[in-house]
């Protein structure tokens, strides 16, 4: 049998551990604070491949092992490591109080509905588009992935105004330490080892509705929304059929950064942010900036609006996008479409109206790497005649275009 016992963040270490245990595997601050068992071996836990050689020995000679952890062990923990390994009849958990938990209850906070999502030895990109879309996350940090450098990405990157930083250092012990802090003032810092989580807060939203299902928000119940849930001019917006298989295309969900450039309404920029994404919306109309803001407020989403013409205002936007979104048309549509390319990890999905743009459209992204497929979508909608009678009245066609790129391998929080 393999003990697992989660120490810390609420949790006292044992001073005892359990009798005739052989081997004892731990951080070295783990292990300098219990007595071990007498004639045990102790191993400071560095790499974790070595570690779980050496344990495979002890459990293959059917002696006890004891594995000390913080928090609670299977939660983001070494507990995955260990059942993938010896399976999980093998252990017995004993779990501490996570730092995810600690670190709410010391804001006062519920956390059924909070979104975590980790960077420890991870692309902290994930974290930081989870940060930009949702008012309540906890971020479990690592090397190179701290406060100062989620703080700096989401500084320089998507607005995300109203937010705060909490971050809880050596949270269980004697230096525990909890901040409330700008994300400017979390980058001028240097936080050295003991953070043991980090909450990015919209503090406005930050005590939601009562939720039935914990964790990840659970997706809309509709998409493709009407034209009419939509404040537009002149109905210049992208149509609920073109929308449908648009958003189909750019895949939109959590940890993903979705650019919606020539955006107009906004139409669907709010719909990526309500499917999960972080969400960057490109106009270079006033009067359409902020009729992406109604839009975005009304449907209770975060989308970054950037006042600007493409392609030249998109080497200005920070981060590269998972995926985009081009409406519009005009003669600068091959360079813009061309521009999205380059730096898009996923998909660029591009919407016409002229048959001329076409084929100027479809070079640039073959150009840039991607397979690209397509479709003209006609469609015919059901209208009254007088009569209680019903007529099929046409849509002007629209020319969807997509272009894909290999797969690229992703640290997204649902997986």
């Amino acid at each position: 049998m393999i003990t697992v016992v989660g120490t810390g963040t609420g949790a006292p270490v044992p001073e005892d551990l359990p009798a005739g245990a052989a081997l004892v595997v731990g951080g070295r601050r783990h292990l300098d604070a219990v007595r071990l068992p007498e004639g045990a071996e102790r191993i400071v836990l560095g790499p974790l491949a070595p570690a779980l050689d050496t344990i495979a020995e002890y459990v293959d000679k059917e002696l006890p092992v004891v594995v000390l952890a913080s928090g609670d062990p299977g939660f983001f923990g070494i507990v995955r490591a260990l059942a993938e390994r010896f399976g999980p009849r093998r252990l017995e958990v004993r779990p501490g109080v996570s730092s995810v938990a600690a670190a709410f209850a010391r804001v006062g906070l519920p956390w059924d509905d909070a979104v975590v999502v980790s960077a420890h030895g991870r692309e902290l990109r994930t974290a930081v588009n989870v940060c930009r879309a949702r008012p309540k996350v906890a971020v479990l940090t690592g090397p190179g992935a701290g406060p100062a450098e989620l703080g700096a990405a989401l500084l320089h990157g998507p607005g995300v105004p109203g937010r705060v930083l909490v971050v809880a250092s050596a949270l269980g012990s004697a230096q525990e330490r909890v901040e409330r802090l700008t994300p400017a003032e979390a980058a001028a810092r240097d936080w050295g080892t003991a953070v043991s989580v980090v909450l990015c807060l919209d503090e406005a939203r930050a005590l939601g509705p009562v939720r039935t299902v914990a964790g990840v928000p659970a997706r809309p119940s509709r998409w493709a929304l009407d034209e009419d849930e939509f404040t537009h001019r002149d109905s210049m917006i992208t149509k609920f059929e073109v929308r449908a298989l648009a958003l189909a295309r750019l895949g939109p969900r959590l940890g993903d950064l979705v650019w919606d450039v020539g955006s107009g309404s906004g139409s669907v920029a709010v719909e990526c942010a309500r499917l999960g994404a972080a969400v960057v919306a490109v106009e270079k109309a006033a009067d359409g900036v902020e009729r992406i803001r109604a839009n975005a407020r009304a449907h209770g989403v975060d989308v970054d609006v950037v006042h600007g013409a493409a392609p030249d205002v998109l080497a200005g936007l920070a981060g590269d996008p998972d995926a985009v979104f081009v409406g519009g048309g005009g003669r600068e549509l091959p360079a813009v479409v061309g521009a999205c390319a380059r730096r898009a990890r996923r998909a660029v999905v591009v919407a016409m109206a002229a048959v001329d743009r076409v084929p100027a459209a479809r070079e640039a992204l073959t150009a840039a790497g991607f397979t690209c497929d397509g479709v003209l979508l006609q469609s015919s909608r059901l209208a009254p005649l007088p009569g209680d009678v019903t007529r099929l009245a046409a849509t002007n066609p629209v020319f969807l275009l997509w272009g894909v790129r290999t797969p690229v391998p992703s640290e997204g929080v649902l997986q």
